[in-house]
């Protein structure tokens, strides 16, 4: 189902980086995010509960595009 407030998402499984990337624009690096948590996100129904409930605040977020960022070389975003 599509969210209302998370375009996409991506899983680095090497890296352990979790980049989301929200409606208004703005990604995020979600750093050292465990293999289940990702996962969790892409089997969720409501991929905004989900964000909510198993990622935001929990994992330290490095912003990588959206007002007021300069997108990273390199970067898709």
């Amino acid at each position: 189902m599509p969210s209302s407030v998370i375009r996409g998402f991506d899983y680095d499984r090497d890296g352990l980086v979790l980049t989301i990337t929200f409606v208004s624009g703005r990604a995020y690096a979600y750093q050292a995010v465990p293999a289940d948590v990702a996962e969790g996100l892409r089997l969720a129904f409501a991929k905004g509960e989900y964000f909510n409930k198993a990622v935001r605040d929990r994992f330290k977020a490095v912003p990588i595009a959206g007002p007021g960022t300069e997108p990273r070389p390199g970067s898709l975003f």
